[in-house]
Order: C-alpha cells, then sequence, then structure tokens
C-alpha cells in the first residue's frame, strides 16, 4: 500500500494470515538497508516475513521513503524516516484481525536503530527484538570504516558539520538510561557478523543489565549477518518471545 508522510508518499506492506476468527498480535517490521538496497521484495518476504505470519501474527512494515522512486535520498538514515515506522502505527486498528493492544516491533540490521529511535516516540510496543542491530554508530565506523563514504555522508544530514552528534543521536547506547524497563529486548547477532559486529549487541546486553531493562541476549556461534545457519532457530525465538510478551 502506499501512504503520506511529511507529505511525501511512501510504500508498506501487510503480511497476514488468509483465515482466522480471532484477533492477532502485530508486529511492525524494520527493515535493514538503505534507499533502495535492501527494500523488502516478494522473496524477501517469503524467506523472513512468512513465517511469522504463519504462526499467527500480522506483520506490517515500510520500505521508507524514497525507496522504489527515483529519489532515494530522502532516506535520512534514521532521520526523518523514522516517522515513516510510527505511522504505520495507526493504520493497526484498521486493519481486520489485528490487536491493535499487542503490538511488538522487529528490526533487522539497520532496522535495529530504527527500533529504538521509534521507541522513543510512541508508548504503544509491548516488546522488541533486534536482529544484527547497530547500537553504536561512533564505534561502528571502527568495525566497518565504508560505511562512512557508502551511507553516512550520502544520507544523514549536515552529517560532515555534526558527525558526533548526528550518530550518537542514533545510537542506543547513549541513551540507555532512558528506555522503558516496561519494554523486554531479545538481541540476536552472529558471532562472524562482518558487517555489523557482535559487540552491539554484546555490550548493549551489559547495559541493559546495568539499567534493570529486561532483556535476552542470543549470539550464534559462527554464523554471519544474514544468520542463515541458524534460520529456524531464529524463527522460534522470534515467535517464543512475542508470544510470551504480547
Amino acid at each position: 500500500f502506499k501512504y503520506q508522510v511529511d507529505n511525501v508518499e511512501v510504500l508498506g506492506y501487510i503480511i497476514k494470515p488468509k483465515v482466522t476468527k480471532n484477533k492477532l498480535p502485530v508486529l511492525i517490521y524494520n527493515r535493514g538497508g538503505n534507499g533502495n538496497f535492501g527494500n523488502v521484495n516478494f522473496a524477501a518476504m517469503m524467506r523472513n516475513l512468512f513465517p511469522l505470519a504463519e504462526q499467527g501474527f500480522v506483520v506490517i512494515g515500510s520500505q521508507y521513503r524514497g525507496t522504489s522512486t527515483k529519489n532515494d535520498d530522502l532516506d535520512e538514515f534514521g532521520g526523518k524516516d523514522v516517522n515513516d515506522v510510527l505511522a504505520l502505527i495507526d493504520f493497526i486498528p484498521h486493519i481486520a484481525n489485528a490487536d491493535e493492544n499487542r503490538i511488538g516491533m522487529l528490526g533487522a540490521s539497520r532496522g535495529g536503530m530504527q527500533t529504538h529511535l521509534a521507541m522513543q516516540h510512541t508508548n504503544k510496543i509491548k516488546a522488541i527484538a533486534t536482529i544484527a542491530g547497530a547500537t553504536d554508530l561512533v564505534k561502528e565506523l571502527t568495525f566497518r570504516p565504508n560505511m562512512e563514504k557508502n551511507v553516512y555522508v550520502r544520507r544523514i544530514p549536515n552529517y560532515k558539520e555534526n558527525k558526533q552528534a548526528e550518530l550518537e543521536a542514533r545510537s542506543v547506547m547513549n541513551w540507555v538510561d532512558k528506555l522503558s524497563p516496561k519494554v523486554p529486548i531479545l538481541l540476536i547477532h552472529g558471532s562472524d557478523d562482518k558487517r555489523v559486529s557482535v559487540e552491539n549487541s554484546i555490550q548493549f546486553a551489559k547495559a541493559l543489565d546495568k539499567h534493570h531493562i529486561p532483556h535476552k541476549l542470543v549470539v550464534y556461534d559462527g554464523d554471519n549477518h544474514f544468520l542463515i545457519d541458524h534460520k529456524e532457530q531464529l524463527e522460534s525465538e522470534l515467535v517464543n518471545w512475542f508470544n510470551t510478551y504480547l
């Protein structure tokens, strides 16, 4: 579907079981990538999201502003595009069989950052999960320096003038003390992730522990950014997590 945010047309999608008589919990899915790279095509839906819908969840997601258009520079990588995520919450009461009182949020890679940024502006999410999420973008530059030239300079407004401030604002590690103790967080990461260091999830878990935020850390030994070797375990973790807390 198409929807308007800040006078910009954004693409979204809904996936849900065909037949159900009951109200179903909802997952807002925040994708990875940036601009047109990483957009959720049908193959990605089948691989990553259909299994969740098959387990009884309504899945709704945004492609983020500019995706699949000639102007994919609208994506600010954690700037105004966060509004594209928040706007989805207003759709949920209008989706048949979707339970607006049982909403979770799932973010993969960049979507992990997107999830924490969105959580700053809503209290309607009961539980969240992130897969290979970046929690400290400043430290990540040491691990993957080409992100600066390929993504940050291009997408983040005023990046060259305010590099430190912009990266810190997008890094949940800088505001763990502001997180709600009522929203449990599942962290999943592969130990051999070459795109987002596993230390993002490990150090974030330690910070959550310090601030008494309920959480669970799952690290799949030897697996990469896409967790291909642990697909069934990943799906099981997600389904069990959201079934427990939604």
